[in-house]
């Protein structure tokens, strides 16, 4: 299995949902998530991180509220945004890093 290193610095973008079991926007973007993942399929990579279980990921990239999602090309961070983002908005973001 590849490191969060190693996916991060893939060539394709990735999208990083830092989120937390017992967050209720967290579980909001689930369905949307998926709904992004189903429609840009392989050409996005989608990750979830759950922050209690990933202290150190979570604070590597300073993120202190849930869900915080991070959008990763080659290693770098291209857009990153905290609370629940519509579909509509994550795939038009998504898109441009394609």
């Amino acid at each position: 299995m590849a490191t969060f290193q190693e996916i991060i610095n893939s060539d394709k973008p990735v999208l990083v949902d830092f989120m937390a079991e017992w967050c209720g926007p967290c579980k909001m973007m689930a369905p949307i998530l998926k709904q992004v993942k189903e429609e840009l399929q392989d050409s996005v990579t989608i990750l979830k991180i759950d922050v209690d279980k990933n202290p150190q990921a979570a604070q590597a990239y300073q993120v202190m509220g849930v869900p915080t999602l991070i959008i990763f090309k080659q290693g770098q961070i291209l857009w990153r945004q905290s609370g629940v983002v519509p579909a509509g908005n994550l795939k038009q973001t998504l898109r441009k890093y394609l």
